[in-house]
């Protein structure tokens, strides 16, 4: 039985750029950083002589859900870069923002990639996707009350 959700990863090609922009951009806090080669982590990844990196982030106070990086050592990650939003395997982590359009001019200054400007999707609700500097997909969602 599936009791709850526990992580999102996202593969990155340069794990101490990405530490850097979700948490100096983001918000987000580590939590912690591991190194993992060989032995277990082969044998989980189907990768012989599998070396990764990986750093571990939340934001304060929410444990039950980490985002994970994780780079790719041996094998080294292979490209695939798109802008396009309905590619089998783009997904994405969503983010609860409070100023959307500041936010947004934040990330891509930050090296974020653009889509588009924040949309009204309703009333209370403006959106938009982004992606960070290795293309993974982040939605930005602003609710007012």
């Amino acid at each position: 039985m599936i009791t709850g959700m526990n992580h999102t990863g996202f593969v990155v090609s340069d794990l101490e750029r990405s530490v850097d922009f979700y948490t100096n951009t983001v918000g987000l806090k580590l939590v912690r950083r591991a190194e993992r080669d060989g032995g277990p982590i082969s044998r989980l990844l189907g990768y012989e002589d599998t070396r990764i990196k990986a750093a571990m982030l939340s934001f304060d106070g929410e444990d039950d859900h980490i985002l994970e990086l994780i780079e790719y050592v041996n094998p080294g990650s292979a490209s695939r870069p798109t802008t396009e939003r309905a590619v089998l395997g783009a997904s994405h982590i969503a983010f609860n923002v409070t100023d959307i359009d500041a936010t947004f001019d934040r990330l891509i200054a930050a090296g974020a990639i653009k889509l588009a400007r924040p949309v009204e999707m309703s009333p209370d609700r403006v959106a938009c996707y982004l992606q960070d500097p290795d293309g993974n997909w982040v939605e930005l969602i602003e609710i007012s009350e």
